[in-house]
């Protein structure tokens, strides 16, 4: 019987690894494929021994500089339904971070210091004048207020899109099984293989209103986008030190001595389902000495993919001149 057993295991075990060889193939085949049209929106600029991307558009005084949140593949498209509503009054910058969009991956660990020092860098190397106001969502907000504490001098504003507070990520699970899944879903095919089924992009893109906003081409881009990036090590690195990294905005200047916005997603009414996020949102707008928050309705993380209007109107009031 156990030599049986034995014999059922090892037949199984080669399935196994066959699929996965097979599904490995797969994504090897369709990723050279993809990087044939994967051209930059933007351009490409030399920074800490690697390519970093910059998207800009419109034109203005001010310069609104959006980061991304955690794990969004191709911030270019993700920020895409702002960008008819601010380019008459504002310049437009959308950078990726390493390992995000049409960036490189770097060896550099994602500590909170880095990533800014490479955004400064990247700012300063693609002739971007100050005064920046800065557009945060999500996780991104670590950065954007990282950034305002180490460069006061280039920031008028901040607007945190649905971003949580230093205190709220320094208690936080650091939750790297999710990047890991997204590499092993990726590497393996089967991420590739998932796209093929009706139904499945509009799931995976539950929070950002399926995409509803999105044209066709910008769509498919955030496809290839992700069947390229997902899961990558510098994404698993910025979940693994987002704690550490929390911190280290936590030991900085507060409050700061610009205004800050808080969006926050009403979650189309279940905001009060989650009390700790609740809290921690009314509580943001102290790292301001005039900070304030905005519930957002009919909305969900995203905010931007489904009340662009409200995300712009806040974006031009810390634009525009001083009262």
């Amino acid at each position: 019987m156990w030599r049986r057993i034995r014999k059922i295991a090892l037949y199984a075990f080669g399935v196994l690894a066959a699929l996965l060889l097979i599904g490995a193939a797969y994504q090897w085949y369709g990723s050279a494929q993809d990087k044939k049209t994967y051209m930059p929106s933007g351009k490409l600029y030399e920074v800490a021994g690697g390519k970093m991307h910059l998207y800009t558009e419109g034109a203005g005084d001010v310069t609104v500089v959006f980061a991304s949140g955690w794990g969004t593949a191709n911030p270019y498209a993700d920020f895409y339904p702002l960008y008819e509503g601010l380019k008459p009054h504002a310049k437009i910058a959308v950078y990726d971070r390493f390992g995000y969009g049409y960036s490189d991956t770097t060896d550099r660990k994602r500590d909170i210091d880095s990533i800014t020092d490479e955004i400064h860098e990247l700012l300063r190397a693609s002739g971007q004048k100050p005064p920046y106001v800065f557009a945060g969502h999500s996780l991104g907000s670590l950065e954007v207020i990282r950034y305002a504490q180490r460069f006061p001098e280039e920031v008028k504003g901040i607007l945190l899109i649905d971003g949580g507070s230093p205190e709220y990520y320094r208690s936080s699970t650091e939750l790297t099984l999710i990047p890991w899944t997204y590499a092993g879903l990726r590497t393996t095919g089967v991420l590739r293989a998932l796209y093929q089924f009706d139904g499945f992009e509009e799931w995976v893109n539950d929070q950002s209103n399926e995409q509803k906003l999105l044209p066709e081409p910008l769509k498919e881009l955030n496809r290839v986008s992700s069947l390229l990036k997902s899961g990558n090590r510098n994404m698993t690195d910025e979940l693994r030190q987002s704690r550490e990294n929390a911190e280290a905005v936590l030991q900085g200047k507060k409050p700061l001595d610009i205004p800050i916005t808080v969006l926050t997603a009403d979650s189309f009414g279940k905001l009060d389902d989650d009390q700790l996020w609740n809290e921690s949102q009314a509580a943001l707008p102290a790292w301001s000495v005039s900070g304030k928050q905005v519930v957002v309705k009919d909305s969900s993380h995203y905010i931007h993919a489904y009340r662009p209007d409200a995300v712009v109107d806040e974006l031009l009031k810390l634009a525009g001149p001083k009262e």
